[in-house]
């Protein structure tokens, strides 16, 4: 928790693991070297990190050899009846045979399996296989055995780990140790078959692929392959011992068939591995949507002992995924319908959405909803609309949302008036929410669709309402269609279509912060490091000496030990003044009456050092002394502060201060490092925004030099990272434009 003479700014719930002077974060490249400076391949490569020794580019894994391995070994393996190796043996060999991969048995108890020869001990595998499957209890002895076998992969079943609780996670810990020592890439523990699954092969287009913790998760995703929707991989990360979620995600961003990526995700083992595999991503413009559990304390507690990690911080995983364009999304229908969407459409030539319906009342409906959403839907032209009004009566709406009355649509004129629609270039989706069959229109309109999204580049969407969902016009003309997006809710398919245009203009203009991360210590940091004081926090007199090492204006000020001195100092700093008792202890001075505003006097300055240094004297409160500031009496005031995340590390906040930031948390939060962009956008996301551009007569502020302000604190939180646990800058008085921001009070805390 920070403190200031504004009140308290909690960003996260959790205590944070703040790292000791010097500590560098940690982030195994385990088996592999890291390329620079783009993707590369594996192999030798120099490793790019930040000045806070974070690395600044994913590990390049190859995981071909993972789901195509062309040798595999299944350590365990049984065909007694009734027990569980049993059925996993046998799904593994009709797998291994669908793959076209060598199977090799291992059991010491069998000479043969299913009338498979079977070999006594990993030793005797007549080959190095490529994956190896432990249908065992106690997968530590037969790691170290593959190790020394050269395996490249293997998978653990075996639970009993770290979803146990502390006794579990030590064992967790020594089996990640084993796998680090031997070479191999492991998947699990506690994990499943689903990277085994039967996956359709009739099926062609952009495939999803898809990422899980928890394998009964994945089963809607799954399932769409039935409603004609391709999937290429799915990799159930368990526990996470080794193989972690990012590693996939950035596996799979540069998979040629991989049109979307859906992740099932509990808890993230690394902060910094997600955002770098989250850039990759980006960069390649494939779209990541996730589902993070963890939103509340329940769902926190859940996840925990469901995989063994923490949740993180929600408000700062929510901040990091919109950071990196990772589409968070709340349901497991909303996860399977995203992802479909995205996959399959092509990019959008204009962010317009036409609502086209049957009844005026389901347009006006699903325009409220879709509005109220975000999404833009521009007012037909008045020549296009005179253009629709040729094939639907005058009497009707055809503004946008586009209502034919009903009977257009069972004849000739249902094609022409979709055509119309989709020829509009300011339209680039048309959505046609269907709330119930009525056919022969209904079925007669379903065909017209997808036959006109045949034709066009253009997004198409229907909502089909019927609680049914056996009619042909669903199950075979629109299913059956690769280019209509087909939904049976309104608020999935708004969900999907933001999703949509959102991820198209986020990786339009994307450009990864990591290019721009500094290398080196600027000179800034070595003035800031001789500040620090290791184990205790800054008197504000010393945290205001860090923000004007970082060229952070603060406002004119004099600290003084004596009351001629602090009269001496009023007189060169100008009336009115302010004066504040500084200390090392002094977070929250206001409280203590250690605080006198608008002083005008040569008297009232020589009062307020007496009262103040009584009032400390009478807490036992050392002091350095007491500032005599410049008093700045107009201007927006905010809050900018750093903070340590478990999970991300050195996290920066931005915010409206007063009431704002005390009673409504209105703060956003930024990962170094970011540049100017994402400064701003951290300030849109501000339910307060409106304050900083002048309301009521106000002018409006120099949000220039507020992101300026930010851009500076986030430098000073990667280039002092360890040696900097928090720091809290309240308030940040930014003035009218073109005046600048002054740094009215600060506080900060050496860990």
């Amino acid at each position: 928790m920070l403190g200031s003479t504004h009140g308290t700014l909690t960003t996260h719930s959790r205590p944070a693991r703040v790292m000791a002077c010097g500590e560098q974060p940690r982030h195994t490249v385990h088996g592999i070297s890291e390329p620079h400076p783009g993707d590369g391949g594996q192999g030798a490569g120099v490793v790019d990190r930040d000045v806070s020794g974070r690395p600044l580019h994913a590990p390049a894994l190859d995981l071909d050899r993972f789901f195509r391995p062309e040798s595999v070994a299944v350590i365990g393996a049984s065909d007694s009846e009734g027990r569980p190796n049993t059925g996993i043996t046998r799904q593994l060999i009709a797998w291994s045979e669908r793959v076209g991969a060598r199977l090799h048995l291992v059991n010491p108890g069998r000479v043969q399996v299913f009338g498979r020869p079977c070999h006594a001990a990993v030793a005797e595998l007549p080959e190095t296989v490529d994956l190896a499957v432990l249908l065992v209890g106690d997968p530590l002895p037969v790691i170290e055995q593959l190790g020394e076998a050269k395996v490249k992969f293997a998978v653990a079943f075996a639970s009993g780990f770290a979803e146990t609780g502390e006794r579990g996670a030590a064992a967790q810990a020594r089996l990640a140790e084993v796998v680090e020592r031997s070479g191999l890439r492991l998947l699990g523990p506690n994990t499943n078959l689903n990277a085994f699954e039967r996956f359709r092969e009739d099926l062609d287009g952009p495939a999803i692929a898809l990422i899980t913790q928890s394998g009964h998760q994945g089963r809607p995703v799954f399932s769409l392959q039935e409603l004609g929707i391709r999937l290429s991989h799915w990799a159930p990360t368990g526990n996470e011992a080794d193989l972690e979620t990012a590693d996939f995600l950035s596996y799979f961003a540069t998979r040629p068939e991989v049109g979307a990526i859906a992740a099932y995700v509990e808890g993230l083992k690394d902060g910094r591995s997600f955002l770098l595999a989250a850039d990759r991503a980006a960069r390649h413009r494939v779209p990541v949507v996730a589902v993070k559990v963890g939103r509340t304390e329940t769902g926190a507690r859940t996840a925990l002992s469901h995989t063994g990690k923490l949740t993180g911080a929600d408000s700062v995983v929510d901040a990091a995924m919109r950071q990196f364009g990772v589409i968070r999304v709340d349901g497991l229908d909303e996860l399977q319908d995203t992802a479909a969407l995205l996959a399959r459409a092509k990019k959008p030539t204009a962010e317009g959405v036409a609502v086209y319906s049957i009844s005026g009342g389901t347009g006006a409906h699903f325009s409220d909803l879709a509005t109220a959403a975000g999404l833009s839907l521009p007012t037909l032209g008045d020549a296009k609309q005179a253009e629709l009004h040729q094939w639907i009566p005058d009497y009707l709406s055809v503004a946008n949302p586009i209502d034919n009355g009903g009977h257009p649509v069972g004849d000739w004129r249902g094609r022409k008036i979709i055509d119309a629609i989709l020829a509009d270039p300011s339209v680039g989706v048309l959505i046609c929410p269907i709330t119930g069959p009525f056919p022969p229109m209904s079925d007669k309109l379903a065909q017209d669709l997808v036959d006109a999204a045949e034709q066009t580049d253009k997004l198409v969407c229907v909502v089909w309402g019927s609680p049914v969902g056996t009619e042909d016009a669903y199950r075979g003309t629109l299913l059956g269609s690769s280019r209509v997006a087909t939904f049976r809710t309104f608020a999935n398919c708004i969900t999907a279509v933001r999703a949509y245009l959102d991820h198209h203009r986020f990786t339009a203009g994307y450009r990864s912060p990591f290019e721009d991360a500094p290398r080196i210590p600027s000179p800034s940091a070595r003035k800031a490091q001789a500040l620090m004081r290791p184990g205790e926090p800054l008197s504000e007199h010393a945290a205001k000496q860090l923000l004007r090492a970082y060229g952070i204006r603060v406002p004119r000020e004099q600290l003084v030990t004596s009351a001629a001195a602090a009269v001496r100092s009023a007189s060169l700093v100008g009336y009115p003044v302010v004066m504040k008792a500084s200390g090392p202890q002094l977070a929250h001075k206001t409280e203590l009456g250690l605080v006198k505003v608008g002083l005008t006097s040569a008297s009232q300055v020589r009062d307020a050092y007496r009262e103040l240094t009584d009032i400390a004297r009478y807490e036992d409160i050392p002091l350095d002394g007491v500032l005599v500031c410049q008093m700045i009496e107009r201007g927006v005031e905010t809050v900018v502060g750093i903070t340590h995340d478990s999970l991300f590390g050195p996290t920066v906040t931005v915010g409206l201060g007063g009431v704002l930031v005390e009673v409504l948390q209105d703060v956003a939060v930024g990962i170094p490092p970011f540049g100017e962009d994402q400064a701003r956008a951290m300030l849109g996301e501000l339910r307060g925004r409106a304050l900083l551009d002048g309301v009521r007569g106000a002018p409006p502020a120099d949000i220039d030099a507020l992101i300026e302000v930010v851009l500076r604190v986030q430098r000073m939180a990667l280039e002092l990272d360890g040696q900097l646990a928090e720091l809290d800058i309240n308030p940040l008085v930014v003035l009218p434009r073109g005046e600048g921001a002054v740094a009215l009070d600060a506080l900060a805390i050496c860990p």
